[in-house]
């Protein structure tokens, strides 16, 4: 499934009520910038929770242009503007953006580019870590991830509600291995729980969606899953108006 193609998919974004006036469904299209179909189908059943019967339609679609894993910031630029071209085109028939990739690749760009809502899950995702803890502690999938997190909390203003960002290892490919990834999350996260004081944990990977509940159950402190978090911003935007997130 490439770009646009889920769009057209029948049992995929269920949801989606129809404007009082007629109008097509209000819709919410969460964008993965890799090209590994996997991470979006873990994606797409990520935010399965958030549609509801009167609610927007949420589209998981697949940036084809995008490296297998967006993992260094050569990928994190590289990205930009074809996440940019994508939601230019997208942006008549959708209501609010998600780019679902913790390093919120051409972020303002896509500000720009729209009028839409356009939200970043690594900004949504530890904004929405300050409801459940005092510290926060970032799961990285590498080491060379950690040093553009810190730049981007310290740009967000977070870094005194940083407990820490420690790596797995693993990179995006790898993280389908369920049994592996999931012991070195939980390892990561009772270090970050027991060296740093973290209370509530950030997975800095939208390919980790699948682990959320394991590691919640297992470590005893809330883990935020940040894709999860900026679409229920999303859908927040998209059914009240604000930001300019409904079609009038």
């Amino acid at each position: 499934m490439t770009n646009v193609e889920a769009l057209g998919e029948e049992g995929r974004g269920a949801g989606g009520a129809v404007h009082g006036d007629g109008a097509a469904p209000r819709r919410i299209v969460v964008i993965n910038p890799n090209s590994n179909e996997r991470v979006t189908r873990d994606i797409d059943r990520a935010v399965e929770a958030f549609r509801f019967a009167d609610g927007p339609r949420i589209d998981c679609v697949t940036l084809a242009e995008g490296p297998p894993g967006v993992e260094s910031q050569r990928d994190v630029e590289a990205v930009a503007l074809p996440l940019s071209r994508l939601i230019q085109e997208l942006a008549p028939q959708s209501d609010a953006f998600v780019i679902a990739c913790f390093s919120d690749p051409g972020l303002a760009l896509a500000r720009e580019t729209t009028e839409r809502p356009v939200f970043g899950i690594a900004e949504s995702g530890l904004l929405a870590a300050l409801n459940f803890g005092t510290r926060i502690g970032i799961i990285s999938i590498l080491d060379r991830s950690i040093p553009r997190h810190l730049r981007y909390v310290r740009a967000l203003g977070l870094e005194g509600r940083l407990a820490g960002d420690l790596a797995i290892n693993v990179g995006v490919a790898g993280l389908a291995d369920e049994d592996a990834v999931l012991h070195r999350m939980v390892q990561t996260g009772r270090r970050l729980i027991d060296e740093r004081d973290a209370d509530v944990l950030v997975m800095g990977c939208a390919g980790m969606a699948r682990y959320r509940e394991a590691l919640e159950d297992t470590l005893g402190v809330p883990v935020i899953d940040p894709t999860q978090a900026a679409v229920a911003a999303a859908v927040m935007a998209v059914q009240t108006g604000c930001g300019g997130g409904m079609t009038r």
